[in-house]
């Protein structure tokens, strides 16, 4: 059986560049593989803010984190990549994160160079560690995988705080520490990623998140930068929010949901993405034998 790190190479060679989406849930996640997302992606701000309502702080755990990626991979098998922070403590509990990671059916992971007091990587003062600690970061990811194919992409925050040298320099000790992919955090013009793409060997990922340092570049434009993977880590849960925001003030404001019903997704159509009528129709077959 195909492994799902391995499903997510595979991925990135047929597509270029690989388009990676955010699914904040499960049922998201059905929803991405019927429009044919090859990557479906959980963000660590994703988790804090859906699930626990939190910022994006460092406050959710490794079990947090893996209960939601847990009940993805257990109703779809797109591959997916997961944003595991900075690994949630030292060297055992890193190798730890990702021996849990794999074993939940996830497909890559992404650990970034910022102290474990860490921040939105589109945000100010973000703080980050020695080159070699985050090294150390990388070898044991890679020493704790069971799956070889798993794919483990090292994030740096150092472009804002440090430039484009600097930044360059630890993408490439990380890429000598082991990381199959390099993700550069709040790049902001085609010179940077050019730069990147002649320097480096590996996939190079741009992060296409609404509302931050970058401009929302267009695949085709990235993909002639050198860029290897596209993230769009929370689209669809903004979209999300703004229209549940809209029907509760509606109905508030209202009394009644009526003018939203034309922007809402119908009984027919959630039934379809759920496989709903499937189910129905093997529980009056079990009915069936029991009469």
């Amino acid at each position: 059986m195909i492994s799902a790190g391995k499903k997510f190479r595979e991925a990135l060679i047929n597509n270029k560049p690989l388009q990676i989406v955010g699914t904040i849930n499960a049922y998201c996640a059905t929803m991405a593989k019927a429009q044919g997302i090859q990557c479906n992606y959980l963000s660590g701000a994703g988790v804090a803010n859906a699930s626990f309502g939190l910022p994006d702080l460092g406050m959710t755990s490794l079990n947090d984190v893996l209960e939601d990626a847990r009940r993805i991979t257990s109703i779809c098998d797109t591959p997916l990549l997961v944003d595991i922070d900075t690994g949630w403590g030292g060297a055992f509990n890193i190798a730890k994160t990702i021996k849990d990671m794999i074993n939940v059916g996830v497909a890559a992971v992404h650990i970034e160079d910022q102290v474990s007091q860490k921040r939105c990587g589109h945000r100010p003062n973000k703080q980050i560690v020695s080159c070699q600690e985050m090294e150390d970061r990388i070898k044991v990811s890679v020493d704790a995988r069971t799956d070889d194919d798993f794919f483990i992409i090292a994030r740096t925050d150092a472009f804002a705080s440090e430039g484009i040298e600097l930044a360059l320099e630890r993408a490439q000790k990380y890429i000598e520490a082991g990381a199959d992919g390099i993700f550069i955090e709040a790049v902001k013009t085609k010179e940077h990623y050019e730069i990147f793409r002649k320097n480096i060997n590996v996939p190079l990922l741009a992060n296409m998140t609404e509302f931050g340092q970058t401009e929302l570049f267009h695949k085709d434009e990235l993909a002639n930068w050198g860029v290897d993977m596209i993230l769009y880590p929370l689209s669809a849960f903004r979209a999300m929010n703004k229209a549940a925001e809209l029907v509760y003030k509606t109905i508030q404001t209202e009394g009644t949901q009526l003018s939203q019903e034309k922007n809402m997704q119908t009984r027919e159509e959630l039934y379809v993405h759920l496989g709903y009528y499937n189910f129905e129709k093997k529980l009056d077959q079990l009915f069936e034998k029991d009469t």
